[in-house]
């Protein structure tokens, strides 16, 4: 399954900053699908098509996996509650956890 001209170029834009950014909002159970595209621009498809082409197979597998059993929870419309921030309240600018080792 290849990608596009148009979505490696679209990925070729990241800066290093923004693709480690857009893979740790990946695993966050907090971000959706809809957070990412407001601050990135890419849809739910072409995202699964970034996390593909970034992660290792194993890890894409289990992210993937992960996301279709927890799908509630990256898809703000079938979440339960409404989440007013994007992060957890000890994480920092950086995404550096504040007290954890």
């Amino acid at each position: 399954m290849g990608i596009s001209k148009e979505l490696k170029k679209k990925f070729a834009g990241f800066s290093e900053e923004d693709r480690a950014r857009l893979v740790r909002m990946g695993w966050e159970d907090r971000t959706t699908f809809e957070v990412i595209a407001v601050q990135f621009g890419l849809s739910p498809n072409e995202f699964v098509h970034f996390m593909r082409s970034v992660l290792s197979g194993n890890a894409f597998s289990r992210w993937r996996r992960r996301v279709f059993e927890q799908g509630r929870l990256k898809n703000e419309k079938k979440r339960g509650f409404k989440s007013t921030r994007f992060k957890c309240s000890r994480q920092s600018v950086d995404g550096i956890t504040k007290g954890w080792r």
